[in-house]
């Protein structure tokens, strides 16, 4: 459990890299996937183009979903594009930023289909067969005689070897068709290619500053989350310990008391720290309304993003207590559960 936890752990502080490698691995499976893949053409007018280009766009369209979706990030982005205002404004180039990163993962896989099917040449071949003129194929004598319905279903069972009798002319075809794709498939990695050295190369011609400024805030976004999932976390977990504690020493006296006399007093003294530390965890939050609020508030009206450095003194601190991180979480005027004053802590955001 404890290698899963490290694992967990190292993936979440190399969020970056992981998502290139997913990226990486998915682009070759879409490779994969097409070599695996059985290619059975129809065969007929009716499905031909539509089986070609079908699998051409649809099966890229996946791939680009399932980039999205194995994105942690898309929920970053959702959560930070629909949540209210609050105290802290939202900036929209760090949304944009977010997105086009996204984007830009997203479209590795498809593009590799894309590439791989093109330089086959089998959708192509599907596709486009009946539109072919066998007047440049040599003997063609064969379509004298027919009418234009028969002829495109000929046309239509050249990508069929068992289906299409002139072995000669469905060879050259084929060849000349695949050629095409090949030449589209080439003509795709070059606009790509092209396309990505732009965005490089235009990239340091903006201001760099502003690319930095959305680069940072969007990475304290994303670290944000995780820091509040961990912190409720521990919370959840202190909670629950202090509440079970709670339990048992109120329905069972003379069990705790048991326990005390049989323990040592390095293991009375190691007790007495971790209740200490569980009491410190949970940051003067003892009830589950008050959690509650406090949860809400977080969604509703995040903390500005300004952190006061000089220590506050004693009267200041507690006016705070009373009144603004009353104010925060929701409360009026300090007032918890069956909770004193001194047990509130002023809570600023770690930028």
């Amino acid at each position: 459990m404890d290698k899963f936890r490290m694992m967990f752990q190292f993936l979440q502080s190399n969020q970056e890299s992981f998502m290139n490698g997913i990226c990486g691995i998915m682009a070759l499976a879409s490779a994969q996937m097409y070599s695996a893949f059985e290619f059975s053409c129809p065969c007929m007018p009716e499905y031909n183009y539509t089986y070609g280009i079908g699998l051409l766009i649809v099966p890229p369209i996946w791939f680009f979903m399932l980039g999205f979706v194995l994105n942690n990030n898309v929920s970053v982005l959702a959560e930070e594009w629909h949540r209210p205002t609050g105290r802290r404004t939202k900036d929209p180039s760090i949304l944009r930023y977010m997105f086009c990163s996204i984007t830009q993962r997203s479209l590795i896989a498809p593009a590799v289909w894309v590439s791989v099917t093109l330089m086959d040449g089998k959708s192509f071949l599907c596709a486009f067969s009946v539109n072919l003129d066998l007047d440049k194929f040599g003997n063609y004598s064969f379509l004298k005689g027919m009418s234009e319905t028969e002829k495109i279903k000929v046309l239509a069972r050249i990508p069929c070897k068992d289906l299409f009798e002139h072995q000669e002319v469905r060879v050259a075809a084929s060849r000349y068709i695949k050629c095409i794709s090949q030449a589209c498939g080439w003509m795709f990695l070059l606009m790509m290619t092209f396309t990505a050295f732009l965005i490089r190369a235009i990239r340091p011609c903006f201001t760099q500053a502003a690319f930095l400024k959305t680069k940072y805030w969007s990475h304290y976004i994303d670290i944000e989350r995780k820091m509040f999932d961990e912190t409720c976390k521990e919370h959840a977990k202190s909670f629950a310990k202090v509440c079970i504690h709670q339990y048992f020493e109120g329905i069972s006296g003379e069990m705790r008391s048991f326990h005390q006399h049989c323990s040592s007093k390095d293991d009375s003294d190691d007790e007495e720290k971790h209740k200490k530390s569980d009491e410190e965890k949970l940051l003067g939050i003892r009830a589950q309304d008050d959690m509650n609020k406090v949860l809400w508030n977080w969604h509703t009206c995040k903390p500005a993003l300004a952190l006061k450095k000089d220590q506050m003194d004693g009267k200041k601190n507690g006016s705070l207590n009373g009144e603004s991180n009353g104010t925060t979480n929701g409360f009026v005027k300090g007032h918890t559960h069956d909770v004193g004053k001194k047990e509130w802590a002023v809570y600023y955001s770690k930028v």
